[in-house]
């Protein structure tokens, strides 16, 4: 069963810096594609960004572009969350997702695993 356990949200002032990690076990994720979403309270789950576990092949929605990266390194089987320049409207709760595919998607129903979240605010 894979597991996805994320970590390093927190509270941190607007044109500041955060790095999420996801550490992923359970299994081998050649063939997998990885993601991070988050979410506000009365919201739906919005996509951030996703890459290809083996390619590397990266994706980022436009609001986080240029100030969020994410990556990955395969020998620790963990996903990161660069963000940078962080404005009040990124707070919410972060969650890391996997899908059985190397195809990077947007869409939350074809992300077969998730992580528990973690949450990230910024003050003004």
């Amino acid at each position: 069963q894979v597991q996805l356990v994320e970590s390093g949200g927190g509270l941190v002032q607007a044109g500041g810096s955060l790095r999420l990690s996801c550490v992923a076990s359970g299994r081998t994720f050649t063939h997998y594609s990885m993601a991070w979403f988050r979410q506000t309270p009365g919201k739906e789950r919005e996509f951030v960004a996703a890459i290809s576990w083996m390619a590397g092949h990266t994706f980022h929605a436009d609001s986080v572009k240029a100030r969020f990266t994410i990556s990955r390194d395969k020998a620790k089987n963990t996903l990161y969350l660069q963000m940078n320049s962080l404005k009040p409207e990124d707070t919410a709760i972060y969650y890391c997702a996997a899908r059985e595919s190397a195809t990077q998607v947007i869409i939350t129903t074809l992300y077969n695993y998730w992580g528990q979240g973690t949450q990230v605010t910024v003050s003004s």
